[in-house]
């Protein structure tokens, strides 16, 4: 199966954000007080070729977000930056692949912030699948207020709800098969956001784990080492535990979406190492 690395820009965050200091909400009000910028960060999304069609998960960040400075969300004005160009959005990158819009059957969003969301407008003919909570948590005035950016959505952006089964796929709680044969599964992993979904892709006897923000790089991941911005800490390391578990079950390919090495990874098909 073709699986496509697709880095729409990049982005910078605080250090704290990527790797959480202290508990509870000191945790997360460090990000405000962390003076450190991480280095230039991707933003990958992907391409699934099926024989069902072309699945998109995360649709990366969108030229627009430049503007976010002129945000009034202390966050978005202070706490991140962008770096992307208008060919860099994931639109032309995937027609220069040979994708066009009426190819991509499904896009799935891990999860509504602004650089996972923020190339929609390429998807007007896609069904798009968002787990329900994370919609309700993103929309509106509340969703301003917590960080999301609902009024930059197309006018015409109507998902259909993401709904998980209580059906465990290995290690995960909740799933739901994507795909008719079955090997593209959404699968549960809170924590960065209360509903937040990865997307596993098996290819033969490997599986590759699009892990959304579960954690920005592998080795945090291994190490079992939340982020600064999830709510529950339980939930979040329990989340991580799945993974771990996950990898030690068979060969997994980890792929969040800020990891300098993701596309090396993939590539290579570079599995966790035991």
């Amino acid at each position: 199966m073709k699986v496509h690395a697709i880095q729409t820009g990049q982005v910078r965050i605080k250090t704290a954000q990527v790797e959480g200091r202290g508990h509870g909400l000191s945790r997360r009000l460090a990000i405000f007080t962390d003076a450190i910028w991480t280095d230039w960060l991707p933003t990958y999304a992907w391409a699934i070729e099926t024989v069902e069609g072309v699945v998109v998960v995360d649709t990366g960040q969108g030229a627009h977000l430049l503007e976010s400075g002129k945000s009034l969300h202390p966050y978005v004005r202070w706490e991140v930056a962008f770096r992307i160009e208008p060919e860099q959005e994931i639109g032309p990158q995937l027609r220069a692949l040979g994708i066009g819009a009426r190819d991509v059957k499904r896009v799935v969003l891990t999860h509504l912030h602004m650089d996972h969301d923020g190339g929609l407008a390429h998807f007007q003919n896609s069904e798009i699948l968002v787990a329900p909570g994370e919609l309700r948590l993103a929309s509106g005035t509340l969703g301003r207020i917590r960080g999301y950016l609902p009024q930059r959505w197309p006018s015409w952006f109507d998902p259909a709800p993401l709904h998980l089964a209580a059906e465990p796929f290995g290690p995960f709680a909740s799933s739901r098969r994507l795909t008719e044969s079955g090997d593209v599964i959404a699968v549960a992993t809170p924590g960065h956001t209360a509903d937040h979904i990865s997307v596993v892709v098996q290819d033969g006897d490997i599986s590759l784990l699009l892990a959304g923000d579960t954690s920005y790089n592998e080795a945090l991941m291994l190490a079992g080492k939340l982020d600064g911005v999830s709510e529950d800490e339980g939930v979040s390391g329990a989340t991580l535990d799945a993974i771990r578990r996950f990898a030690a079950s068979g060969p997994v390919v980890y792929l969040p979406t800020h990891d300098p090495q993701a596309a090396d990874r993939l590539a290579a098909r570079r599995p966790v190492a035991a």
